[in-house]
């Protein structure tokens, strides 16, 4: 989950609603951005790669430490690169997330792919929409899902090694749960976020770095609630 400690997020209650709707469209605009470029890489690689990848678990395991070093500097360099660079790191991670995911496609069964991708685009949809309207305070359910996380973490580190099914099922029900949870929450950090980026001229170069930060917030999100859904109900080839 990316950490916005570090923007301007104070809402200012009667500001333009037009300006907080046009940030967030950015914000989404760019997520589906970054979901095409992993679904058209995975895509790629699955038909082209895959096996070789998997033949080369050192090449697998590279991209994956890749992938966690790249968000983990966007995220605390943010406020120092410039909005091109944020968006090119944010492509690249997309791109990388691509080619670890190819490997779902030797996995699942095409129709458990497209069952739980068109799942979890309705249940994102559903509850980003909550996140935006509510006017509840939700960070208790963010700091909560938070550390769910942590625990999810550890227990498929532990699974990895034990190769436990009803453990694994028990991650998959509670991931869905923790991840719904964060969708909601972190919408509700976007639509708060686009009042106070640079006082609410989104078009300046803080704005555009923050929309970036935002899609690639809310693109772990989704991609996260996919694999656990994916993991929860696919049908393995």
């Amino acid at each position: 989950m990316a950490n916005y400690d570090r923007a301007p997020v104070e809402y200012v209650a009667g500001k333009s609603a037009a300006v907080g709707i046009s940030f967030v469209n950015r914000v989404f605009m760019w997520m589906a951005v970054g979901l095409g470029v992993t679904a058209a890489v995975s895509w790629f690689v699955a038909r082209n790669f895959t096996e070789q990848i998997i033949a080369a678990r050192g090449v697998f395991i590279v991209l994956l430490i890749a992938e966690v070093l790249l968000v983990i500097g966007l995220t605390a360099a943010i406020n120092r690169i410039s909005a091109a660079a944020a968006t090119g790191g944010f492509l690249l991670y997309a791109a990388l997330n691509g080619a670890t995911l190819s490997v779902i496609f030797l996995v699942y069964s095409m129709s458990a792919i497209s069952l739980a991708f068109f799942t979890a685009c309705l249940t994102f949809g559903s509850v980003g929409l909550f996140g935006f309207i509510t006017k509840r305070d939700l960070s208790g359910i963010g700091s909560l899902c938070g550390m769910a996380l942590w625990g999810i973490i550890i227990a498929m580190v532990l699974n990895f090694f034990f190769h436990s099914t009803g453990l694994e099922l028990f991650i998959s029900c509670v991931g869905v749960i923790v991840f719904v949870g964060l969708t909601a929450y972190d919408t509700q950090k976007i639509k708060q976020l686009a009042v106070g980026v640079d006082g609410g001229q989104i078009d300046g170069e803080t704005g555009k770095k923050y929309a970036v930060l935002g899609a690639l917030t809310l693109y772990l999100d989704f991609i996260n609630l996919f694999l656990m859904l994916l993991r929860l109900f696919g049908n393995r080839r």
